[in-house]
């Protein structure tokens, strides 16, 4: 048996084991509807995973006892950033967003997905989980959440109006960004960060009103951004950090059964979502610039790939404006908290005073 076969038969192995399980406790849990919150509703992230959990496999391993109202936050007329609060205010039960739209409110949030601290989903990853305790004990204490899942999206890069051939071409440019730290690093370069919800961008390029916006390789080509944007740069500034969230107040007023079906399963969820963004990177890449694209027609925006030189103008921006900025924002306790967990793999140090 080669490793990749025993790999998904032990996740056939636990995924019986979790029917199994609830074979016996749908006689004991009660009939429960839950709301929840879910990303972005055009990504695939959404609809290959987050919806067909909610969905279908939640009340199918529970036998019908539990449903689901289940959204994309977009769905709801939300912007992103509000869906932490709902489920902090019990609106909802759960929810998933990204950090970055609430970084402005709490620099912690920026921690782990820094502009220009990973170069590649894998090394994101393992900054992710170096830092997550630091985040569960931060939602606990300050909102009353309890953390689920943390999970990326693509590699996040630029669709541009117009020619750009490397990071020195931000100069002068408005840039749509999604979080404090990365409008840190456009600023590092001359350019001007722009907060903009991710359902406006489309329009604000067609008019004009920015000439650049960062977003995953795949979700720029599902919300058709090629449209406006002709050049797609490739080098990744991060990876839209994100959280799914549960009131821990209705959390633990659920049968503890069906806390434990839903903290099993949510777990090879989300595995699932990091798998399926590493796989997606360059597939998107390919979709907006004329390769093969599962995902509809390919697109035919400029393909631009990032220099050796740029590569190194990403680490300078990253260590001399987006840490010792973030630091500044989040004070001395957040930087220890950096230097003590992220710190050590990337042998990074982030300025305490």
């Amino acid at each position: 048996m080669t490793k990749k076969m025993a790999g998904l038969a032990g996740l056939l192995a636990i995924a019986g084991l979790a029917i199994a399980m609830t074979a016996e406790a749908q006689q004991r849990i009660p009939k429960t509807d839950l709301n929840a919150i879910g990303n972005i509703s055009i990504t695939t992230q959404f609809r290959f995973l987050e919806k067909p959990f909610w969905a279908e496999k939640l009340p199918q391993l529970t036998g019908g006892q539990v449903t689901a109202n289940f959204k994309g936050w977009n769905e709801m007329g939300l912007k992103g950033p509000e869906v932490f609060r709902l489920v902090q205010q019990g609106v909802a039960h759960f929810g998933t967003s990204q950090l970055g739209f609430v970084s402005g409110d709490a620099a912690i949030n920026d921690a782990p997905d820094l502009a220009g601290l990973s170069t590649n989903i894998d090394d994101f990853r393992a900054n992710y989980r170096a830092f997550k305790p630091i985040l569960e004990e931060y939602y606990a204490k300050n909102f009353g959440l309890k953390i689920l899942t943390i999970q990326s999206f693509q590699s996040q890069i630029l669709y541009c109006r117009d020619k750009i051939d490397g990071l020195k071409d931000l100069k002068g440019r408005k840039v749509r960004v999604s979080g404090a730290a990365l409008s840190d690093f456009i600023d590092h370069f001359g350019g001007s960060g722009v907060n903009l919800a991710f359902t406006e961008v489309q329009q604000a390029l067609e008019k004009g009103v920015i000439d650049c916006s960062i977003t995953g390789t795949l979700g720029g080509y599902s919300a058709k951004w090629y449209e406006a944007a002709k050049y797609l740069y490739t080098l990744p500034f991060n990876f839209a950090a994100g959280m799914t969230v549960v009131n821990v107040r209705e959390w633990e007023k659920l049968h503890p059964e069906l806390r434990q079906i839903i903290e099993t399963n949510i777990k090879t969820m989300e595995d699932a979502m990091w798998a399926l963004n590493k796989q997606e990177d360059e597939v998107g890449i390919n979709c907006n610039t004329g390769g093969q694209c599962p995902e509809g027609p390919p697109a035919k925006m400029v393909r631009v790939n990032p220099s050796a030189e740029d590569l190194e103008l990403r680490r300078k921006a990253m260590l001399e404006t987006v840490l010792p900025r973030w630091s500044k924002r989040c004070g001395a306790g957040c930087a220890e908290q950096f230097n003590s967990t992220i710190g050590k793999i990337t042998g990074l140090t982030a300025p305490s005073s």
